[in-house]
C-alpha cells in the first residue's frame, strides 16, 4: 500500500532528488537576487513550439495512463497553455484552465511565506523553538521554526505512522484537527537531532500552521486570504476549512492509496484536512501563475531582503540534498529550477521557475498514481518532459 505524504516520491523533497537525474537543464539561480524577472509575456508561443509541448503532454499522459493534465509554459518566447485527456475518469470532458484542483504540498510555499511575513513584522523569530508554541514534541525544546521550515528539525512525519494511515483510509471523509495530526508523533522519538539530518516531514508544516494561528490569533483560512490571496488577486484560491467540497468547475482526481493492488478510487472528496497547512489549498492554473510570479520574486508578499533570505535558506550539504538539488524555507531548487511539487490523494501539481531562462512551468494532474521505474508522480513526470522539450 502506498501512502500519501509518507514514503512516496510525490513530495518536493523526494522529487527534487528524483527529477534532478532526469536530464533537467538550466543554471543555478543567483540566490542573492530578489528581483528575478517574472514571466509576464503575453505573446502566444510559436506554432512549432506549441505543437512540441502538446505532443510532450499527450505522450507523457499516455505513458502514465492518468486521466488528464493541464500545463502552462511561460517564457520570453511566449506563453503556451495545453490540456490532454479528461477532467474526470469515464468522461469525455477535457480539462480546462478554469478547473479547480487540490494543490497538495504547494501549500507549503504559502505557509512558509506567511511565516516569513510574521518574521518581518517581528511577531516571531525563526530561531524560536517550536516548544515555545506547541508542547510535548520530540525535539520540541531544541528544534527551531527555521529547522521545521527547511526540514532539518528531526520531528517525525505523522503521515509515516501506520495507525494514522489505517485511520485515514478507513474513513477518508473524516475532518481532522491539526492537533489530532500532531498527536501521532507526540511520545515518539525524534528521527535525529535538529540540524543533524534532513527528512521531509509533513508534521513540520502542520506545526508551522499552528504557530501562525497562535501568533495571529486568526484561523489559517482567514490568514491566507488576508495576507496572500486577496492582495495578489487570487480569486479562485481557497483554504477549505471544514469541508471536503471543491468549487466547480473542477478536476476529479483518482488515487490508488489505501486500495487493493491494481485498484483505484475517485478521491475528489477525500478530506483535505489530512494535510492542513502542509497541503490543503485549492487553486487554479491562472491563480498559480499569479502565485508563482510572487513566490519567485517576492513582489507583493515579502521584502527583498526576506526573499533573499528564502533563496539563501536552501540546504545543500545534508544528504540526500546535493549541490544541485536542495530544499529550504518552503522552496526547493532542482538544478536551477526553483519551486515545489504537490501531492494529495487524487491530485499532483508542479510549479517551478528558472531564473536564467526566465521561464515558469505549471502542471496540474488529476491523479496521484505513480508510474515508471522510479515511481515518479504524474505532475513531476510532465514537468521533467516539458523541461526536456525546452532544449
Amino acid at each position: 500500500m502506498t501512502i500519501f505524504m509518507a514514503n512516496r516520491r510525490f513530495c518536493a523533497a523526494a522529487a527534487l532528488i528524483a527529477v534532478a537525474s532526469l536530464a533537467l537543464s538550466g543554471c543555478a539561480a543567483d540566490a542573492a537576487s530578489s528581483s528575478a524577472a517574472s514571466t509576464t509575456s503575453a505573446a502566444t508561443a510559436p506554432a512549432e513550439t506549441a505543437a512540441l509541448f502538446q505532443k510532450t503532454l499527450d505522450d507523457t499522459r499516455a505513458q502514465g495512463d492518468f486521466p488528464g493534465v493541464i500545463a502552462e509554459v511561460v517564457s520570453p518566447g511566449g506563453t503556451w497553455i495545453g490540456a490532454s485527456g479528461t477532467a474526470r475518469s469515464g468522461s469525455s470532458a477535457a480539462p480546462t484552465p478554469a478547473d479547480h484542483t487540490r494543490i497538495g504540498s504547494l501549500t507549503k510555499t504559502m505557509t512558509a511565506t506567511v511565516l516569513l511575513q510574521l518574521m518581518q513584522e517581528h511577531k516571531l523569530s525563526l530561531d524560536d523553538t517550536i516548544g515555545k508554541y506547541v508542547p510535548d514534541l520530540p525535539n520540541g525544546d531544541t528544534a527551531t521554526l527555521r529547522q521545521l521550515a527547511d526540514m532539518t528539525s528531526g520531528i517525525p512525519s505523522y503521515t509515516a505512522n501506520p495507525q494514522w494511515q489505517s485511520q485515514v483510509f478507513a474513513d477518508p471523509d473524516r475532518q481532522w484537527k491539526p492537533q489530532q495530526l500532531v498527536d501521532f508523533v507526540i511520545g515518539t522519538p525524534a528521527d535525529f537531532a535538529p540540524g543533524a539530518g534532513w527528512e521531509y516531514s509533513n508534521t513540520n508544516y502542520v506545526l508551522l500552521g499552528m504557530v501562525i494561528e497562535k501568533v495571529t490569533d486568526e484561523p489559517i483560512a482567514a490568514v491566507f486570504k488576508k495576507r496572500l490571496f486577496d492582495p495578489l488577486g487570487m480569486k479562485h484560491t481557497s483554504f477549505p476549512t471544514g469541508t471536503n467540497a471543491i468549487p466547480s468547475p473542477h478536476l476529479n482526481g483518482i488515487s490508488n492509496q489505501g486500495q487493493d493492488p491494481g485498484k483505484s478510487v475517485d478521491a475528489t472528496l477525500f478530506s483535505p484536512s489530512i494535510a492542513f497547512t502542509a497541503g490543503e489549498v485549492i487553486s487554479t492554473l491562472g491563480d498559480l501563475k499569479t502565485w508563482g510570479d510572487a513566490l519567485f520574486t517576492g513582489k507583493g508578499i515579502l521584502k527583498p531582503s526576506t526573499e533573499k533570505l528564502r533563496r539563501n535558506s536552501v540546504i545543500r550539504d545534508i544528504p540526500p540534498m546535493t549541490a544541485t538539488a536542495g530544499y529550504g524555507i518552503g522552496i526547493g531548487d532542482r538544478n536551477g529550477w526553483w519551486g515545489h511539487d504537490g501531492d494529495i490523494p487524487g491530485y499532483t501539481t508542479s510549479l517551478f521557475h528558472n531564473d536564467k531562462l526566465n521561464t515558469t512551468i505549471i502542471v496540474l494532474v488529476n491523479s496521484d498514481i505513480p508510474f515508471g521505474s522510479a515511481s515518479t508522480s504524474p505532475a513531476t513526470a510532465v514537468f521533467a518532459a516539458l523541461v526536456s522539450a525546452l532544449k
